[in-house]
C-alpha cells in the first residue's frame, strides 16, 4: 500500500497559506492528492463539470452566460515538482485569481481535466512527464486544447524555445522567475484567452435570440448521444414550432417578428433548470430543447409546460386561430442506448427524426399543443409510429 506523505505547514509559505484563506469561497488553493503531496483544501466539487462535454469525446464549449462569465474568477494551475518554485509563484500571481497547484505531470492533467484552466504555468523539466510532453497531450484533448501553456525553464536555448512552440506553448518565463515578468505575462496570456472565448462564444450563439445557435446545438446533441450509448441513460428531444408564424411576419412586419421570436426564446430557456439542458433556436421559428438523463415522461411534462407558457405571454396574433395569441406546437422523442423495437436508438438521426414526427403530429392535430413519439411495436408495424399527447 503506498504511504502517502502530507506537506509539513511549515514548509508552506504563510502568505501562501493566507491566500489559500482569502480566496475563492469555498476554496481555492489546492496540490494534488499524489503519493508524495497531501491536499491542503478540497477542490471545489461546484466547479466540477457532468457531462461528456468536458471529458470524453466533446469539442469544449465555452459557456453562453456572459453575466455568469463576468463574475468568475480566472483558473491558474502551476505545474512544477520543485514545492518552492510553486510557492514563489503562487505569491507573485496571488492576485490574478484563483490558484491551484500539482507537483506532478500526471497530477495536473487529472486537475486540468476536472475543470478547464484559463493559463497553465509548468515546468519544462520535470521527471516522468516532462512539461513538452504535458503540452502535447493538453493539446490532444478538445476539452484543454485552447487553454494557453507558459514554459518555466531555466534554459534560453533556441532549440528549447522551439520545441516549446512545436508542443504548443504560448510563451516562456525564464528561472529564475521575476514577478514584474511573470503578471505580465499571464496577464496577456488571460486577456488573449478571454478574447478567445468570446469569440468562440459568439459563434455559438444565435446573433436575435441570444440563446445557442443551431452549430451549438448539433455539436452538443452529437455529444449527448455518444454519452447515452457509453452510459445507458435517456436522452430526451423537444422540437418546438411557433404556430403560424407566417402569419404573423405578414400580418405585423419582421421587426415585430422579431420580437416574438425574442419573447419566445426568453420564456422557454427559464423552464429546464440543470446545467446540461440547452435550448437552441434550430431554424426560423423553430427551437430545441435538450435533456440528457430524462426520460419520455419528464420530458412530456416539460413540453406541456413550454405550451403553457408561451400561451401565458398572451402575445397578440390576430392571424392564429388559436384564441388569438401566439402559441407553440412540440414534438417529444426519447432515445435510449439499448435498442428494441419499442425504443428509439440513441443517434442523432433518429432522435431529431423522431421529434421532428411527433410536432407534425401536434400541428396536424391542431397546434398550440405537445405529443410523445411512440415507436411502433410489432402489432401495428404496418401502420407505423405513432404520437400521443
Amino acid at each position: 500500500m503506498n504511504e502517502r506523505r502530507l506537506v509539513p505547514s511549515s514548509d508552506i509559505d504563510p502568505c501562501l497559506k493566507n491566500h489559500a484563506l482569502m480566496a475563492v469561497v469555498p476554496t481555492s488553493v489546492s496540490f494534488a492528492p499524489t503519493d508524495s503531496t497531501a491536499t491542503l483544501h478540497d477542490q471545489d466539487p461546484i466547479r466540477r463539470r457532468r457531462t461528456a462535454t468536458s471529458l470524453d469525446n466533446a469539442v469544449s464549449q465555452p459557456s453562453l452566460d456572459r453575466g455568469a462569465l463576468a463574475e468568475q474568477s480566472p483558473s491558474l494551475l502551476i505545474i512544477d515538482d520543485d514545492p518552492g518554485i510553486v510557492q514563489v509563484l503562487g505569491r507573485m500571481l496571488a492576485g490574478l485569481g484563483h490558484l491551484r497547484f500539482a507537483l506532478s505531470s500526471s497530477d495536473a492533467l487529472r486537475l486540468a481535466r476536472e475543470d478547464a484552466p484559463d493559463v497553465v504555468l509548468v515546468d519544462a523539466e520535470m521527471p516522468g512527464i516532462n512539461g513538452f510532453e504535458f503540452c502535447a497531450q493538453m493539446k490532444i484533448d478538445p476539452y484543454l486544447a485552447e487553454v494557453p501553456v507558459i514554459f518555466i525553464t531555466s534554459h534560453g536555448d533556441v532549440e528549447n524555445e522551439v520545441a516549446g512552440f512545436s508542443a504548443g506553448a504560448a510563451d516562456f518565463i525564464r528561472k529564475p522567475p521575476t514577478a514584474e515578468v511573470v503578471v505580465a505575462r499571464v496577464r496577456t496570456q488571460l486577456r488573449l484567452k478571454a478574447l478567445s472565448d468570446a469569440l468562440r462564444r459568439a459563434a455559438l450563439v444565435d446573433g436575435l435570440t441570444g440563446i445557442a445557435n443551431r452549430r451549438r446545438f448539433d455539436e452538443q446533441l452529437q455529444t449527448e448521444c455518444d454519452r447515452s450509448m457509453r452510459s445507458g441513460d435517456p436522452l430526451s428531444l423537444l422540437m418546438i414550432d411557433v404556430d403560424h408564424f407566417k402569419r404573423y411576419n405578414d400580418h405585423y412586419g419582421h421587426p415585430a417578428g422579431d420580437s416574438c421570436l425574442r419573447a419566445v426564446a426568453s420564456a422557454i430557456q427559464g423552464l429546464p433548470n440543470r446545467p446540461a439542458d440547452q435550448v437552441a433556436r434550430y431554424g426560423g421559428e423553430e427551437f430545441a430543447m435538450l435533456l440528457p438523463d430524462t426520460e419520455l415522461a419528464g420530458a412530456a411534462h416539460l413540453a406541456q409546460r413550454v405550451v403553457e407558457t408561451v400561451a401565458a405571454l398572451r402575445i397578440v396574433h390576430e392571424g392564429s386561430p388559436l384564441n388569438l395569441v401566439v402559441t407553440v406546437s412540440v414534438g417529444v422523442a426519447t432515445a435510449h442506448s439499448h435498442v428494441d423495437g419499442a425504443n428509439i436508438p440513441a443517434s442523432a438521426q433518429a432522435l431529431l427524426g423522431a421529434a421532428d414526427q411527433a410536432l407534425y403530429a401536434a400541428k396536424a392535430a391542431g397546434r398550440g399543443r405537445s405529443l410523445t413519439y411512440a415507436a411502433p411495436t410489432l402489432t401495428d408495424e404496418l401502420a407505423g409510429p405513432t404520437c400521443r399527447a
